[in-house]
């Protein structure tokens, strides 16, 4: 049974969590601080993220934490975060790719992608490209990118990614969330072909509670689905602090591998401590992948040229 008391001490370490100011990220940080890495939190909401690091020096008065600004949803925010980030900080030992959005009723980015793609996939695919520098000169680096049991459910459709034809918010997340694993796949390819000291691993939090899934409700006015929400957390859900176990082992044992899937032990894979897991067939397609790369590089304009083609 692995719990966060597994983690190693991290001290010297550096990571990056998106979306750490609440849930699974919040929890990921602060025990990631708490074995004395020194935690990047990247949020949007500056506040929040402020008075999220307070609690976790709170928790824990030796802790180094820094917050930074990020929207995944901009990729101008994206290149102004990667570039503070690379004037400031010579390595990045850990990103951990867990920001998202989910089942959101029709959005788009800044740049007119479909809000959960845009945001889940091709805002993470763009920042760990533009922090790829960073990560290739730190020994044994990690990059962290959180899926969903959801991703069974899930295609990359490549003629409308942007959901313009047609949308479905649960579609449109599971997309995202299969394009996450293709991409953690694909990378991990890449990395070992350029032999480079860095590893590619995914994992997801099962059912936990979180403000995730209020927000498609709240987003839509439905109270009614926002309370039925609130219910299922409090019933069936496991805490956002065990959901995060997946994250933190992806993160920091030296039992990982990288291509990796990790989550938790109980059933269904929807409760429990985490262990390694399957994810479909689908996910591990290298042809899907290869393409969904070439698209992302295009849609992003962020090449990862320093790595040779894995396709």
């Amino acid at each position: 049974m692995w719990t966060a008391n597994n983690i190693p001490d991290l001290t010297g370490k550096t990571a990056v969590v998106t979306g750490s100011n609440s849930g699974i990220g919040y929890e990921a940080a602060l025990q990631l601080a708490g074995k004395g890495a020194r935690v990047l939190m990247a949020c949007r909401d500056a506040e929040k993220t402020r008075a999220a690091a307070l609690r976790i020096k709170q928790t824990f008065p030796n802790a180094v934490v820094d917050t930074m600004h990020l929207d995944l949803a901009s990729l101008a925010s994206i290149r102004a975060f990667a570039a503070a980030f690379a004037e400031s900080h010579p390595s990045l030992h850990i990103l951990c790719n867990n920001a998202g959005v989910m089942a959101l009723p029709y959005r788009k980015t800044a740049d007119g992608f479909e809000m959960q793609f845009g945001t889940n996939h091709l805002g993470h695919f763009a920042l760990t490209g533009l922090l790829l520098e960073r990560i290739l000169a730190t020994p044994a680096a990690r990059v962290v990118t959180v899926s969903s049991g959801v991703h069974r459910a899930g295609a990359i459709n490549f003629d409308d990614l942007s959901s313009e034809q047609s949308y479905g918010k649960w579609r449109a997340y599971a997309q995202s969330k299969i394009a996450n694993l293709l991409f953690t796949y694909e990378l991990q390819r890449r990395l070992a072909e350029s032999k480079a000291n860095a590893i590619a691993v995914a994992c997801h939090p099962g059912y936990a509670a979180t403000n995730l899934q209020a927000a498609g409700p709240r987003m839509e006015g439905s109270g009614l689905m926002e309370s039925i929400t609130d219910l299922g957390n409090r019933l069936f859900a496991q805490s956002a602090a065990m959901g995060a176990l997946p994250t933190l082992y992806a993160a920091t044992s030296p039992d990982v591998r990288g291509g990796d899937y990790i989550g938790p032990d109980g059933l269904f894979e929807n409760w429990g401590y985490p262990k390694k897991v399957s994810s479909n067939a689908r996910s591990r397609d290298t042809a899907t992948a290869a393409r969904l790369w070439d698209v992302s590089e295009e849609l992003t304009s962020v090449r990862y040229e320093v790595l040779s083609n894995g396709g």
